[in-house]
C-alpha cells in the first residue's frame, strides 16, 4: 500500500488573523467580518480561530488596535522635522497623503470610519487618530511661528483636504492636475512661509 505524502499545515499565529481580517473589512465592512468567512479565507477551520481570540469582539479589538498603532507610527513618520525644516515637512505631509496613499489604504479608512459609526470603541479610537493626525500638523504649524487658532485652523485645512482629494477621482477636472496640487498645497502652507521669511 502506498503512503501518501501530506504537507504539514502551516500554524497560523495570532497577527495572521488579523492581517487577514483587515483585508476582508477592506472589502466587506465590519459586518462582512465574520470567523466562518475568515477561517474560509485562510483555508482552515473555524475552531482553530479559538486558539487565538476568544471570540469575534477579541478579533474586532485587535483590528482596531493594529490599524490605531500603524497609523500613530506613519504620522509621527511623516511629521517628524529636523528643526528649521517644519515647512518643508508641512509640503511633505501634503504630498504623500494626496499623492501616494493605495487604494486599499482609503478601502481600510472607510471602512474604519463606517465602522465608528456604529461601534462606540471603534469611534473612540478613530477619534484619537485624527487628533494625533492634528496635533502632529499643528505643531509643525507652530513651529514656523503662525499663532495658535490659525495653526489649529490650517492643520484642519491640510487633512480636510488631503482626505477629500485621496477620495476624488479627479484627474480629468485639470491638464495640470500636479501644478494644481503643488499651488493647494502653498495655499495651505502660505501662513507659516510668510511668518518664517520674516523671522528669518
Amino acid at each position: 500500500m502506498e503512503k501518501t505524502s501530506t504537507k504539514p499545515r502551516t500554524q497560523l499565529d495570532r497577527q495572521a488573523w488579523v492581517d487577514s481580517a483587515i483585508e476582508l473589512l477592506a472589502k466587506e465592512g465590519v459586518t462582512g467580518l465574520r470567523v466562518e468567512l475568515l477561517a474560509k479565507h485562510l483555508k482552515v477551520t473555524k475552531g482553530s480561530f479559538y486558539w487565538h481570540f476568544k471570540d469575534r469582539r477579541d478579533l474586532l479589538d485587535a483590528v482596531l488596535n493594529h490599524w490605531k498603532d500603524g497609523r500613530i507610527r506613519d504620522i509621527v513618520k511623516q511629521t517628524t522635522a529636523e528643526p528649521g525644516n517644519e515647512l518643508a515637512q508641512i509640503h511633505h505631509v501634503i504630498d504623500v497623503y494626496s499623492t501616494s496613499r493605495s487604494r486599499r489604504g482609503i478601502m481600510i479608512e472607510l471602512a474604519v470610519r463606517d465602522w465608528a459609526k456604529r461601534d462606540a470603541l471603534a469611534a473612540a479610537v478613530v477619534e484619537e487618530v485624527d487628533t494625533k493626525r492634528l496635533d502632529c500638523a499643528r505643531a509643525l504649524f507652530l513651529a514656523c511661528g503662525v499663532p495658535m487658532a490659525e495653526a489649529s485652523s490650517r492643520s484642519m485645512l491640510l487633512y480636510a483636504y488631503v482626505f477629500g482629494v485621496s477620495l476624488m477621482f479627479c484627474d480629468q477636472f485639470s491638464p495640470d492636475l500636479d501644478t494644481l496640487k503643488r499651488d493647494i498645497a502653498d495655499l495651505i502652507a502660505r501662513s507659516a512661509s510668510t511668518r518664517r521669511e520674516h523671522v528669518a
